[in-house]
């Protein structure tokens, strides 16, 4: 009995609260894994990696390869893919070894798709919440609805959930709000945030929604860490921001806390070079075509020429994850047509003056061939050059990095192409790295991506930053071990006097 809140603990909540209290790690179960950016961040802050759910196989087998490739069996054993919509929560942990379900994790994470939440809405959110086979009438499934399956079945003590902030507004509801509405149904207490990374010392400027919830017998009020490093973001992403955050007010929001967004007097945000700035230098026209594979003998050392500043010793000196001196996926994609382009632009340059510099470049070109402007020759130079995107439509589409700020939010599209980061460095005129973007992502240098170059990227493009993850991390594991002390105090204090 929680004394304080007067919510009484079941037995399997009580067994979870008396481990925490006993200084055991906290087991986390990683839903949607992907590679494992959240896990990651949560291993930093403490937690214990018991086991994940992730249908992408190349992305699963890199989460196992990563939190249990010291054996073998357990390698297989947690490589395996698994489909969320047809893997029942008891199976999943009794198919790990993690015991009974009400007992076998004390926190959840992930951040499930919101595809198709539309025609969902609170009326089944909150049939979910009383019914947790009400997804199954539904042959399209949702993976909010399994999501909140799970909650019901683990009664995890705590849970973290991500999204993109459109989930403020998606399809004309604040899906968040009603996750909120149906987790304290469910016996949560919990509250969301619009925290952009770059404030809490990543080098990217990634907004995202962050959902954390409580069981309500621990008590505890959410809290959302403060900010670490401080900058004025770019018009773009205050626009974005201001339209999530209006719907916010008007669909309602009363679960909502304005992020802490630090002031003037903390360290300017991880910028570009202070992330990748050791890296070698890669000439973007010696690279040719084929797959890009990450073996031993693509290893490199990194730069002796540059300083090693606080983040890029955090990418090497990860717990777990420490450097042997170089990486082995500092591979970049072959793109024979563009190298000219990217050598000419500016730094901060996007699309449009991208296109503009290669127009450049193909009349120059001509002019010193004595091609004649509309011949087949002048006309078959300008292809060979020029980019052939609408300069209306994808504005956005190339940006050249500056090393002075942080990068813009690497997504998933980097599996296609890396457009969206061109490295700053004119003479080596390329696109970044695998292993560059697994650095402005935040993974350690000894983290390692299954699967070839795009596969690869993809992984990375998806993940939560891990040290994103485990800003959020430190602050619940705080809240988790006091409640868990309190309450295991209290129930020993009620235990004694009934006796």
């Amino acid at each position: 009995m929680d004394v304080l809140a007067g919510v009484a603990a079941d037995a399997a909540t009580m067994a979870k609260i008396n481990r925490l209290a006993r200084g055991e790690k906290p087991r986390v179960l990683d839903m949607f894994s992907g590679a494992g950016g959240i896990s990651l961040g949560f291993q930093r802050a403490g937690f214990r990696i018991d086991g994940a759910l992730e249908l992408d196989a190349l992305a699963a087998r890199t989460h196992a390869t990563n939190f249990h490739g010291t054996d073998p069996d357990l390698l297989e054993l947690h490589a395996r893919s698994r489909d969320m919509t047809k893997t029942e929560p008891d199976e999943l942990v009794a198919e790990l070894g993690l015991g009974d379900a009400e007992g076998a994790i004390d926190v959840l994470v992930g951040g499930p798709p919101c595809q198709a939440y539309a025609r969902v809405g609170r009326a089944k959110l909150r049939e979910i919440a009383e019914h947790p086979d009400a997804y199954k009438v539904d042959p399209r499934g949702n993976l909010f609805l399994r999501y909140l399956a799970y909650v019901k079945t683990l009664r995890p003590l705590a849970l973290l959930m991500e999204n993109v902030p459109d989930i403020l507004h998606y399809g004309g509801h604040n899906v968040i709000e009603e996750m909120v509405e149906t987790l304290s149904a469910l016996g949560y207490d919990a509250k969301y945030s619009l925290i952009n990374s770059a404030f809490h010392g990543c080098p990217q400027m990634r907004d995202r929604v962050f959902l954390i919830a409580y069981r309500r017998e621990l008590n505890v009020a959410v809290r959302f860490p403060k900010a670490t490093h401080h900058m004025k973001l770019p018009p773009g992403y205050a626009g974005t921001r201001a339209v999530a955050l209006r719907f916010v007010d008007l669909i309602g929001g009363a679960g909502y806390v304005q992020a802490n967004l630090g002031d003037a007097s903390l360290p300017f945000a991880v910028t570009a070079e202070d992330a990748i700035g050791d890296l070698p230098a890669i000439k973007g026209t010696s690279v040719k075509r084929g797959a890009r594979r990450f073996s031993k003998e693509s290893w490199v050392p990194y730069r002796t020429d540059r300083e090693i500043g606080p983040y890029i010793a955090k990418m090497r000196d990860w717990p777990g994850f420490e450097t042997d001196g170089g990486v082995i996926d500092h591979a970049i994609r072959y793109l024979p047509r563009d190298h000219m382009i990217f050598r000419e632009m500016r730094q901060g340059a996007e699309y449009p003056e991208a296109h503009a510099t290669a127009v450049g470049i193909a009349q120059r070109e001509a002019t010193r061939l004595g091609l004649r402007e509309g011949s087949a020759a002048y006309l078959a130079l300008y292809k060979s050059i020029v980019p052939p995107y609408d300069i209306s439509k994808f504005p956005n589409r190339w940006w050249k990095l500056r090393p002075d700020f942080p990068v813009r939010t690497l997504m998933a599209h980097i599996g296609k192409d890396t457009y969206s980061h061109i490295h700053w460095d004119s003479e080596q005129a390329r696109t970044i790295s695998v292993r560059e973007a697994a650095r402005l992502q935040g993974f350690p240098d000894r983290f390692r991506f299954c699967g070839t170059m795009n596969p690869a990227f993809r992984q990375i493009g998806n993940a939560v930053p891990p040290l994103m993850a485990a800003a959020l991390a430190e602050v619940m594991h705080g809240s988790l071990v006091e409640a868990a002390v309190r309450l295991a105090s209290a129930e020993a204090i009620f235990d004694g006097a009934e006796a």
